[in-house]
């Protein structure tokens, strides 16, 4: 594939190696994404073209049992392949994963970034191999040349979390809060702007808590303004997630004044009622989530937000959930992730009074239905105005904003071009590219 450099010139990406090459099936978050090419490189270096790797997530119970479906699906479909399992979700219980007939080997987070870990089971062995994932104490950075099938790319530069938040199970999967340091993000980023990249998203675990274990404990908006300065060529700048409590003033400042990173922030909020928020652990309420948005709306006007909201929190009464659906229209937010809430065993929250099954069914159906109302608010308002679309895939665009775009007019994959936006429908928008 061949895309546009920052000068405008061209570059390719390096391409992969010829013959079969190992299959990732990746679930859950942009960590993955990218830890994803991270382990193809490793698993083709090993001589391991043949093997299915499937990188699980433990969010939900219905992540967990996506992840042993589709293991069950890649025997099937590759009776011969060595089948090998790793993520949170094989980490948090590797023996339930071993124990699936149709498993070879089961590999932990910190195992699966390693090159020798591959090297091993290119020679074999051993079955099991996930350590305490609570004992590692640094990011190491990892070179990546590209990412398949995908227009822009990922950079991870955090891992793990520190807090405790009373329904999430993934501290247990990722370990605690460790940062890449700023000198390896920032060659990362130049290698993949000079690869070609128009767009890069940084990501991480708890993405607003990078730095506190560094020398100095930059602040994300330390990093990101570094970053910034020192690879000029990086045109459009993604944050995956942010806490709005861990939000510092130079981030802020980024966010709002430097058109290099994209008008569309991704939150992490979960609720929109002050005692369900205390109970679930978080560090804002209501009041500092409608206030971060209201403020950042202000300063740069036309931003989007999306978030993520439980529904159905234990304890979650019916006036506590209208105060979480509220918050839709009180933050003014746009793309909206929904998850009904899912015990995880081993958490506080799996031990509190449950919410009824269908209550929670049904609140999660409103949310998704209010959100989606509140999408196609925002779309409709894009119709006859212009926006710039990174070129994902032959015909479809991804807007500033962070809305699909349905394109006529050709574009090559991975330039980012003008688009004149004509209509509206199904959660997506259409356009016409311009010269």
């Amino acid at each position: 594939m061949t895309v546009k450099t920052a000068a405008g010139s061209t570059a390719r990406r390096a391409p992969r190696t010829a013959g079969p090459a190992p299959k990732i099936v990746s679930f859950g978050c942009r960590l993955n994404a990218f830890e994803a090419e991270v382990m193809r490189a490793h698993a083709e270096s090993a001589g391991l073209e043949d093997a299915v790797i499937v990188n699980t997530c433990a969010v939900t119970r219905e992540s967990e049992r996506q992840s042993r479906q589709a293991i069950r699906r890649a025997r099937r479909e590759a009776p011969e392949a060595k089948i090998i399992v790793t993520g949170c979700a094989a980490q948090i219980d590797p023996g339930a994963f071993a124990a699936m007939a149709e498993v070879d080997h089961v590999i932990g987070n910190a195992e699966k970034l390693a090159p020798e870990t591959f090297k091993a089971l290119g020679a074999g062995g051993p079955r099991l191999k996930v350590s305490d994932i609570m004992e590692v104490r640094e990011t190491a950075p990892h070179l990546v040349e590209g990412f398949e099938g995908r227009a822009r790319a990922f950079v991870e530069v955090q891992q793990g979390c520190d807090h405790r938040c009373t329904f999430c199970i993934i501290p247990f999967g990722r370990g605690n809060s460790r940062s890449a340091p700023i000198g390896e993000v920032v060659r990362q980023a130049d290698h993949l702007v000079s690869a070609g990249y128009r767009e890069i998203v940084l990501t991480g675990v708890d993405l607003t808590g990078y730095g506190a274990d560094l020398p100095g404990r930059p602040r994300l908006g330390d990093m990101v303004r570094r970053l910034l300065d020192l690879v000029p060529g990086l045109e459009r700048l993604r944050l995956s997630s942010i806490d709005v409590a861990e939000v510092d003033d130079t981030l802020f400042d980024l966010i709002t004044g430097e058109a290099r990173i994209m008008p569309h922030l991704h939150l992490s909020l979960q609720a929109g009622d002050d005692i369900i928020l205390k109970r679930m652990k978080r560090r804002h309420s209501r009041a500092q989530a409608v206030e971060f948005c209201r403020a950042v709306q202000a300063a740069r006007p036309g931003i989007v937000f999306g978030a993520d909201l439980i529904a159905g929190f234990p304890t979650e009464s019916d006036e506590m959930f209208e105060s979480t659906l509220a918050l839709i229209d009180d933050a003014r937010l746009t793309w909206l992730h929904v998850f009904p809430f899912s015990a995880r065993p081993g958490t506080p929250a799996a031990r509190m009074p449950a919410v009824p099954g269908p209550v929670v069914k049904a609140r999660a159906k409103r949310l998704r239905e209010a959100g989606e109302a509140a999408r196609d608010r925002f779309l409709e308002s894009c119709i006859g105005g212009l926006e710039t679309a990174l070129i994902e895939q032959p015909g479809v665009g991804r807007s500033d904003r962070y809305a699909h775009i349905d394109l006529e007019g050709a574009a090559a994959t991975g330039s980012v071009v003008p688009v004149r936006i004509t209509g509206a429908a199904a959660g997506r928008l259409k356009g016409r590219v311009l010269p």
